[in-house]
């Protein structure tokens, strides 16, 4: 069965760093663009980045730009989101998502596969 997994969430202190990875199994993750989505809670799941398959484009929402970065490794199938500078309402639970191309938006039905979410928790 073709699925994502993600790996790397837990708790930090405010200003702190993460790095979350997202690895795929049974599909050759080199073929799609990534997304990266966190729901909060009592919140709605928004879309926060995503990556061309190439990893020569990029996008993130206002919410993260400037503190996280995606990026990916083909070699190693894997796709990272390095954020820093952490904030208590960056706690949430974070999924990456599949989707055969690059778009700049978030919608979330034109994502082919999804993975389970990693915590992020954002505390002092």
């Amino acid at each position: 069965q073709s699925h994502l997994v993600e790996s790397g969430g837990g708790s930090v202190q405010p200003g702190g760093s993460l790095r979350l990875s997202c690895v795929s199994s049974g599909f050759p993750l080199d073929e799609y663009a990534v997304g990266w989505f966190r729901q909060a809670p009592g919140k709605e799941r928004e879309g926060i980045s995503c990556i061309h398959k190439n990893g020569e484009r990029t996008v993130y929402a206002d919410s993260v730009k400037g503190r996280f970065t995606i990026s990916r490794d083909n070699v190693k199938n894997t796709v990272y989101l390095q954020m820093n500078s952490l904030k208590p309402e960056d706690t949430a639970i974070y999924y990456c998502a599949a989707r055969p191309l690059f778009r700049a938006h978030f919608e979330e039905e034109t994502y082919d596969y999804w993975g389970q979410g990693t915590q992020v928790t954002v505390s002092s």
